[in-house]
């Protein structure tokens, strides 16, 4: 990260070392503020299962003379081309999200209607622990294949990624996150892993993916294999990536729920922390881009081409009916669905947390540990999956194509006698989507058993908990919808005649009220829901569930994926300031030393503290004789630096350059490479001769950086710094006869961990949210006892 202070105390031993080491800076200076403050925080990150240094992203537009100059000569043409290209990435990005969203759920029904399939003739023939061993050992082979990729390959393809889009969007850059390698990892462990019934879902990974796609467009190609795209000079930058990315993730959840409007809501609500009305336009016409190409694929499947299993339907669940009514009777069950759903997705949370925690501790020993870790759960789940069939009764078929054998249905005979059929089966030896659309259907109420509910809703919620911390790709959509449409139908079945709302309404409600209380989210899931199911008349009833549930929930933890973005340590930056941020100005959190250089630097002091350092922006100082006084001209980034000194113009003396800078450079050699990768100062090879050299920084330095006084409040800097999205923020003196800069904030001298490392008596002054805790609850109770007892 830009500008970190060391971690070390500063001590007298390090303050001698730093003496002998002035005279050796010439004109660099070195400005200790702070020393004896001690910064106990990290800039690694845990992304996938390794630890990864992380920056933060340059949303900045820079003002230099070079790039000043590039602007002023751009015609009306290069300006039609940039917009033309824009929309051009967007049409792009919906087309590759649909196919690779359609590409996955089809291979996913094939591999599970292969096996299931397989399954269900040794089931028939009565060859039970054969069935079994083929069962277990198949899922075994998915999800070590997508295990051992992702451990070896990508391990930043592991779990959802939407934590890792969410940090990108807030200004976090991690290595590899939208990496090619990592795009197909994604898409080829999301397959197997989903297909090895593990209770996990495809439509998280499809987020992350959505990205991938959008992110490697706008790197315009790749400089090592010499293939780059001139076009797409314009788009390296982190504020044109950015907002690429945001369509991206809209795509991505567009293509895995058929929900167009829903994406561009998820993207709005959970992840992007800038929005403008522009880029609002471009994700729209994205993700309708995606809905039809979807719709033109599905054409396809529906007339049967589409293989072995299911028609395509990429989980939408069409279950319109025009019939439904509702009355206040109605609304009780509704209410106890949205209670129900806070407080179980609470728990949910704070469980797959703790179980996070442990699995962390496994993964950290290795890919072997991390292989062992995954062969463990798929055993254990597939012993559950089938032994759980077992405790149902059998039950008469309803109906002629009853059981069903290489389709999804409801109908699985298991080991019942023929026309009958087992209703667990049913549920358990089918996909998760065809699961969700079994218990979504209208006019099933008697097709299911209580029993059988209940078993598959204890599984469910088990499984899912102990699902997700295995190194593959996976998300959490599918598996909450599922096990909210569980405990929906459940209290569907216990309301009976007193309700006139179909089990399948209920299922529904139940999923709404789950994803309102593990992701907290409301008006993209109230969208998403209502786009899954077809049907607006249950807008009003899924818009109280989701309400509800998100309330109560937040009475008990934070939503999943901010605990996870907390787990994996990335620093994401809340919209709201702590209230002990109040209390301190931005002078009591800079941290030193600070490295400045003049405009005219000398190039062996240029190259000592890029290798002394890791600071990715210095300020740049005019001293006389090029100003009258010390006066901060700007500031410069490292990676600027370094294409400096491997373009090696250098001045034999310490004078300004007077050649024109156009004329030895270009804009796009200044472009931002690809996420992640980066030049290296120990790459370049230096003469003695050329380190007693001097650059000429001034055309090439920031002239109009974001600064703020050193007076100003910590949390009004917070809110600068988040909402415009910067990476640097200078901090300037109150007073004129101090040095013309004295800090630099960046985005970890706004973590909590740094700002109470440094002082910890604030730690009282922490934001505490509305929590209920069981101590409290048992002493209301208790008092409430006593009330009614007098």
């Amino acid at each position: 990260m830009a500008a970190m202070a060391p971690r070390e105390e500063w001590d007298e031993e390090e303050e001698q070392r730093q003496a002998l080491r002035e005279p050796l800076l010439g004109h660099l200076h070195s400005i200790n503020l702070r020393r004896h403050a001690r910064n106990s925080t990290s800039q690694i990150a845990i992304i996938g299962s390794n630890p990864c240094p992380i920056e933060s992203l340059d949303y900045e537009m820079i003002e230099s003379d070079l790039f000043n100059q590039d602007w002023r000569s751009r015609g009306r043409a290069a300006i039609l081309q940039y917009i033309f290209l824009k929309w051009t990435l967007c049409f792009l990005i919906g087309i590759l999200a649909a196919a690779v969203g359609f590409f996955n759920n089809l291979a996913i029904e094939n591999l599970a209607g292969i096996k299931f399939v397989a399954f269900y003739e040794l089931m028939l023939a009565n060859r039970y622990w054969l069935a079994f061993g083929m069962f277990a050992a198949s899922n075994l082979a998915l999800l070590m294949f997508a295990s051992t990729i992702t451990s070896y390959i990508s391990t930043a393809a592991g779990g959802s990624g939407i934590p890792e889009v969410k940090a990108y969007l807030n200004g976090v850059d991690a290595p590899d996150i939208f990496s090619l390698r990592t795009l197909v990892v994604k898409i080829l462990g999301c397959i197997t892993a989903v297909s090895s019934s593990l209770h996990v879902g495809k439509a998280g990974p499809m987020v992350h993916t959505g990205a991938c796609i959008a992110a490697l467009l706008g790197h315009g190609g790749s400089r090592r294999f010499r293939m780059t795209c001139k076009w797409l000079r314009y788009f390296k930058n982190d504020r044109d990536r950015r907002d690429l990315v945001t369509c991206g993730a809209a795509a991505g959840v567009a293509a895995a729920f058929r929900a167009p409007v829903g994406g561009v809501l998820f993207a709005l609500e959970s992840l992007s922390s800038w929005w403008r009305s522009a880029l609002i336009w471009r994700a729209f016409f994205t993700t309708a881009v995606v809905a039809v190409v979807l719709q033109t694929l599905i054409n396809i499947c529906n007339s049967g081409k589409c293989g072995l299993f299911g028609k395509g339907g990429l989980i939408m669940f069409d279950v319109t009916s025009d019939s439904i009514t509702y009355h206040l009777t109605d609304l009780p069950p509704v209410i106890l669905l949205g209670v129900i759903g806070g407080i179980l997705g609470s728990l949910y949370n704070f469980l797959m947390l703790k179980v996070l925690r442990i699995y962390s501790l496994v993964n950290e020993k290795g890919c072997a540990h991390k292989l062992l870790l995954s062969a463990t759960v798929s055993i254990f789940t597939s012993c559950c999956l089938f032994g759980l069939p077992w405790l149902a009764s059998c039950r008469p078929c309803p109906k002629k194509d009853c059981p069903s054998i290489g389709h999804s249905g409801n109908y699985k005979q298991f080991r019942c006698p023929p026309m009958h059929y087992n209703d667990l089966a049913g549920l358990i030896f089918n996909t998760n989507d065809d699961a969700i659309r079994n218990l979504f259907t209208t006019g099933t109420n008697d097709e299911l058993h209580r029993t059988s509910i209940l078993l598959f809703f204890v599984a469910s919620y088990i499984l899912g908990i102990l699902s997700y911390g295995v190194v593959a790709p996976f998300g959490l959509f599918v598996p909450i919808i599922l096990t909210g449409a569980i405990y929906g139908r459940f209290v569907g079945m216990l309301t009976g005649s007193s309700s006139n709302l179909d089990h399948g309404l209920f299922a529904i409600l139940g999923s709404a009220s789950f994803l309102g209380g593990t992701m907290r989210m409301t008006v993209s899931m109230c969208v998403i829901i209502l786009e899954l199911t077809n049907n607006l008349l249950l807008l009003p009833l899924v818009m109280l569930v989701l309400l509800i549930s998100k309330t109560v929930a937040d009475s008990f933890n934070a939503n999943i994926y901010d605990q996870i973005l907390k787990l994996k340590g990335l620093p994401y930056l809340e919209g709201h300031a702590e209230p002990y941020m109040r209390q301190l100005t931005v002078s009591d959190v800079v941290t030193g030393p600070l490295q400045t250089f003049n405009g005219v630097e000398k190039v062996g002091n240029i190259v000592h503290a890029l290798r002394t350092t890791g600071h990715h922006g210095f300020p740049v100082i005019d001293d006389p004789p090029f100003s009258s006084s010390p006066v901060l001209f700007g500031l410069i980034l490292r990676a600027h630096l370094l294409v400096l000194l491997k373009k090696k113009d250098f001045l034999p003396t310490c004078s300004r350059s007077g050649a024109d800078a156009s004329k030895m450079f270009m804009a796009n050699d200044f472009a931002k490479r690809s996420s992640g990768k980066h030049d290296r100062v120990e790459d370049i090879e230096l003469t003695a001769e050329e380190m007693e050299m001097f650059i000429d920084l001034h055309p090439f330095t920031n002239t109009s950086p974001y600064t703020v006084v050193e007076t100003m409040s910590l949390a009004k800097a917070l809110i600068l710094f988040r909402e415009v999205g910067l990476r640097h923020l200078l901090v300037v003196p109150k007073s004129s006869p101090r040095a013309p800069v004295v800090g630099i904030l960046t985005r970890h001298d706004f973590m909590p961990e740094h700002i109470l490392g440094l002082h910890p008596y604030l730690m009282r002054s922490r934001w505490k949210r509305l929590r209920i805790s069981v101590p409290a609850l048992k002493k209301y109770f208790r008092g409430f006892l006593m009330w009614a007892c007098t």
